[in-house]
């Protein structure tokens, strides 16, 4: 059974990237200017001042521009950074600077914090590649954020930012995938479970 899940996943996964892949300039300009509206709404009704969030790659849905609105506004912004042990390390955002990390993924050039720094945060905003409508989450198969979510102290709450078309009636899953209390999408928020 473990076998046929990971086959589903990867098949998911390709046919999610490809998705990714296709989508035009315009879908994409427009795609950030609403996940940054609709994810300056969900920092104003959660009221978090200091949240974990990413850098998103070139295919994913764009977090820059709410980055730099969440930072003018006075918010603390930790951003995660791969490590080879599976963990995440954390630095603080401070729109200067980009590197990558192990996986390649962006990354912030400021100082680096402790796998323990997301204690901190009041809201964790998180990549995914898709999310069912029970608030299951399958990542990109690394497992970096499943082993990260459940580890977190009193943990805040989890939004996915996905794109409209990957919120789905159901995700293939295993019992190490950790949940998430909903998705921000360009299309709006949507609550999945009771945080």
């Amino acid at each position: 059974m473990p076998d046929d899940i990971d086959l589903a996943k990867r098949a998911l996964r390709a046919e999610l990237r490809e998705r990714r892949r296709i989508r035009t300039s315009t879908e994409r300009a427009n795609d950030e200017q609403a996940l940054t509206s609709h994810l300056g709404a969900l920092l104003q009704r959660t009221g978090a001042r200091s949240i974990a969030a990413y850098l998103s790659t070139p295919d994913e849905p764009p977090t820059r521009a709410f980055l730099r609105a969440a930072d003018a506004a006075g918010v603390r912004i930790l951003l995660p950074i791969s490590r080879v042990d599976g963990l995440l390390d954390w630095a603080t955002y401070d729109g200067a600077e980009e590197d990558e990390d192990v996986l390649g993924m962006p990354t912030p050039t400021s100082e680096l914090l402790s796998p323990l720094a997301i204690n901190e945060v009041d809201l964790i905003l998180v990549p995914a590649a898709s999310v069912d409508r029970q608030g299951m989450r399958m990542g990109w198969g690394r497992g970096y954020f499943d082993k990260t979510l459940g580890s977190v102290e009193g943990c805040p709450p989890v939004y996915a930012v996905i794109f409209d078309d990957e919120l789905v009636d159901e995700v293939p899953s295993e019992r190490h995938d950790v949940p998430v209390d909903g998705v921000v999408t360009p299309g709006g928020i949507t609550e999945l479970r009771a945080s």
